[in-house]
Parts: structure tokens; sequence; C-alpha cells
């Protein structure tokens, strides 16, 4: 026993991170439910159209479009943890309501609407707090660790949640299965609130300047760092087109490839292999591909894997492989690439600082996602669903310019807080 205690490194040996991913762990996995067994819910019980799909996709996200860069103001000014704590009983107590509108029979699209809305708000806040939060409770030497560690769950949840998803939603309808989010929601409060480790104090502002002037700050942060805005332009961009393509998906799987939930299900948990290879692999990768070359690679590979999925036609096997084979390589390369650009951005960036730009980050590249998602609502319904997937596909493509053409092609490491500045770092 001992033996194997020595072996065990860095922060599988801080209880109060572990807390903290056994929380997160468990949330993943319920967040896997809902995000298959809600569009399930449009598409099989309210029998939605490809613009009503469009609607749904984009409202989860809006909230960071509309008010992503306020979010941030409000995280730098207060703890990082109670805000989570608060933002996950928000989310599990709307997402109870999606099976209590069902057994009422007063289930509509509307009322999916207004909770993805609301929900999205929790997400904001959540995220923002999540990412500024991090730095303090693991220290910026140990951030890719966490990041990996927290990713891995993540990666862990896409395998085995999808196929649970879509067990559940056979089992139980799609709108019953959405409580198994609430309930994880519940238990990732629990493992916060455990949480012992003090947060280090926020620097106040000085004059405590307006909440339009430290709004302001957050963007400014992002568009006087080369490197910052051109990872919010590559993402933003890569986000914009994928959402098109993945607001049509369920009803692209289900209705023109004849996937039932249980299939549809295992094809993502198969798929999402890759996610968690990437989330195991991206430490050794960026060590021999140098952190500027790795982040270019896996966003080109993103895009390719998006390629794939209106390609998916021809036998029923030749379907399954195609679609398995997209996700296993978008896993992969997207966890790759978010692992090493989110640790690059908490790197760089000033404690004080960290809120407002994860927020403003948001607000740029979670901002494209509702507008993306409307865009292929629109087009599905005027030029078809495998039409508007194949365009957006192309589209994403054009996200790997951002930087192939920026200081962050020629980083090789993250730099050291402290150490010497690289080209582009300054804030």
């Amino acid at each position: 026993m001992r033996r194997r205690l020595t072996r065990l490194q860095g922060l599988w040996l801080d209880g109060e991170f572990l807390k903290l991913w056994i929380g997160q762990t468990v949330s993943q996995f319920g967040g896997q439910i809902a995000m298959l067994a809600i569009p399930l819910t449009a598409v099989l019980v309210l029998k939605a159209t490809p613009r009503e799909m469009g609607y749904l996709s984009a409202v989860d996200t809006l909230p960071f479009l509309l008010i992503g860069v306020f979010a941030g103001v409000f995280v730098d000014r207060l703890p990082r943890r109670p805000v989570l704590a608060i933002a996950d009983m928000w989310r599990a107590a709307l997402l109870a309501a999606v099976p209590a509108l069902y057994l009422l029979h007063a289930l509509r699209m509307a009322a999916l609407y207004a909770i993805g809305f609301l929900t999205g708000i929790g997400t904001l806040f959540f995220d923002v707090a999540y990412m500024a939060y991090l730095p303090t409770l693991v220290g910026p030497a140990q951030l890719v660790d966490g990041n990996s560690k927290l990713e891995a769950s993540r990666a862990a949840a896409q395998i085995a949640g999808p196929g649970l998803a879509g067990a559940l939603v056979q089992l139980v309808s799609a709108p019953m299965a959405v409580l198994g989010n609430a309930l994880t929601f519940v238990v990732s409060v629990a493992s916060l609130l455990l949480i012992r480790r003090r947060e280090p104090p926020l620097a106040a502002a000085p004059g405590r300047p307006s909440l339009l002037a430290e709004a302001r700050e957050g963007l400014a942060v992002i568009f006087r760092n080369r490197i910052l805005w051109s990872l919010a332009g590559c993402t933003g961009t890569a986000n914009f087109f994928s959402s098109a393509v993945y607001a049509l998906f369920s009803l692209y799987a289900v209705k023109q490839l004849g996937f039932t939930p249980a299939a549809l299900g295992g094809v993502l948990a198969v798929g999402s292999i890759g996610g968690l290879a990437g989330a195991l692999g991206t430490t050794t990768v960026t060590k021999r591909l140098g952190l500027g070359r790795t982040i270019v690679l896996s966003i080109l590979v993103s895009g390719v894997a998006l390629l794939l999925v209106p390609l998916a036609e021809g036998a029923r096997w030749l379907v399954y492989a195609t679609l398995v084979c997209s996700q296993v390589l978008l896993g992969l390369s997207v966890l790759v690439y978010n692992i090493n650009q989110v640790s690059l951005r908490q790197t760089i960036t000033p404690q004080r600082l960290q809120g407002r730009m994860n927020a403003s980050m948001r607000f740029i590249v979670w901002g494209t996602m509702p507008l993306g998602a409307l865009v292929g609502g629109f087009l599905g319904s005027a030029i078809g669903v495998r039409p508007t997937m194949a365009l957006a596909a192309v589209g994403s493509l054009l996200a790997v310019l951002w930087v192939a053409f920026s200081p962050v092609r020629g980083l090789e490491r993250q730099p050291e807080v402290g150490g010497e500045p690289i080209p582009g770092a300054s804030v």
C-alpha cells in the first residue's frame, strides 16, 4: 500500500483539489445526459423543426453574448467558490423543471427555450468563476496538471455519459432523463462546500471604477495582447461553425440517419475515447511538438473531423464508422487544444484580472455560438440539413489561420509565472 501511495504525485495528493475534481467529474457525467436528452426531447416529444433546433441550441449560450463581459466584473469582485455553488444550485433547480413540466403535460418549446437561457446564465457565471478559481486553488505551477485532470474527467464522462443518457431516454423518456443532470449538480455543490482552503483576498481596484469601466478593462486585456486575441479569434471562429453543425446534429442523426437514442448515445460514447486520449496525452504531445505547433495542429484536426459528419452515408456500418471516427478525432483535438490554450491564458494574465479576462474571452468565443446555431437552423430550413452541415464544416477550417499567423505558433512551452516575458504576452 505504501509503495502505491509513493507513486501518487502532484495534485493526486492535494485533498482540496480532489474535492473539486470529484464534484466536477460527477456533474460532467450529468451534463452528458442533458446534452443528449434535451435535444431529443425537442425532436421526439415536441417534434421540433430545424429552425426550432437552431433556437434551442442558441439560447444555451446566448447569455455569454449578452452579459458575458459583465459577469467577469462580478466574479472579480466576489469570492469565487460561493459563486460556483450558487450557479450549480441555480442550474439544478432549472433542469428539474423539465421533467416536472412534462409530467404536468405543460412542456413546450417555449419552456425549453426559457430553461435553456436561464441555465446558460448559471453556466456563464460558473465557467468564469471556475477558471478564475482554479489558479488560486492549485497554484500557477500546477495549472496544466489541474486542467488535464479535469479535462480527463470530462472525456471520461463523454465516453460513458452518452451511452447512459441514451439508455435513460429509452427507459424513462427524454424529459425524465434530464432529472439525472439536476441531481449531479447537487453533488457538485456538496463538493464545493467541503473545500476548506481559503481564497487569497482579492485586490480592490483603486477608486472602485464603474461596472462598465471594469468590463472595458477585461476586454482591453485581450485586445492589447496578441496571444490572447489570436486565441479568441481562433476559438470563436471554430465555435461559430461547429455550433451550426451541432444545432442540427440530433435531428440529422434521428431523422435522416435513422438512429435510435441508444444508438446515437453509443456512437458519441465510443467516439469520445479520443477525448480521453487527448486529456491523458496532452503533456506528452506538447513536449514533443512544442506548445504553439500543438495548438495549430489540434485546431486544424478538429476542422477536418467536423467534415466527416455530413459525409456519413452509405451502408449502416459505414455511417457508424464515419461518425465514430469524426467524434474520436474531434474529442482528441479539442481536448489537446483546450488544455493548452486555457492554461496559456491563465498563466499570462494577472490574478486580479482573471475573472474579467475569462468572462471577456467567453463573451467572444461563446458569443459566436448562438449566432452559429441560429445560422445553422435557418440554413437547415432553407437549403437542407446535410448541405448546411457540410458548409459549416468547411468554414471551421478558417479557425487555424488565427493561430498559424500569430506569436502563438512560435511558443515552445507554457511561460513561467514571473519568468522572462514572451512575445505578445504583456498585459
